[in-house]
């Protein structure tokens, strides 16, 4: 009897399973935001680059040998300075006019920008050794 009611159950599961399959995000279906995309920047006079994309970012997690995956994005930044290697930002705040940001090098710290909508430029400071030095930002899809 245990046995047959385990197989009815299990009868039961896998069409809901394939029923209540939930739809996919991806990356190219989320809203976008002024600071996203790819930026020629100066820094304190130094050229320099800044990308914001938004990557999928799907999630596996496993309780013994049953694994789920979740479907999900996150927004991924970097900036290179007058061409040196990639080093990864963090956005800390945003809103349609201003983006705080945490630079994620050696020496970490806080970056502002203020986003101009008629001119398209983001302009703004950013932080080392605890003195601000100019940034200002102008977004190549212009």
């Amino acid at each position: 009897m245990k046995l047959l009611s385990k197989f009815l159950l299990g009868l039961m599961l896998i069409p809901s399973g394939l029923l209540c399959n939930p739809a996919k995000i991806h990356a190219s279906q989320v809203a976008t935001q002024w600071y996203f995309g790819s930026w020629d920047c100066n820094i304190d006079g130094r050229s320099a680059k800044m990308q914001w994309l938004v990557v999928d970012d799907p999630q596996i997690s496993c309780s013994g040998d049953v694994c789920s995956t979740t479907s999900g994005v996150k927004v991924v930044g970097k900036f290179s300075d007058n061409g040196g290697p990639w080093v990864p930002l963090a956005k800390l705040s945003a809103n349609p006019t201003s983006l705080s940001i945490r630079y994620l090098g050696q020496e970490q710290n806080n970056w502002f920008l203020r986003y101009n909508v008629n001119s398209r430029q983001a302009i703004g400071w950013t932080t080392w050794r605890e003195k601000r030095y100019p940034l200002s930002c102008a977004n190549r899809r212009r």
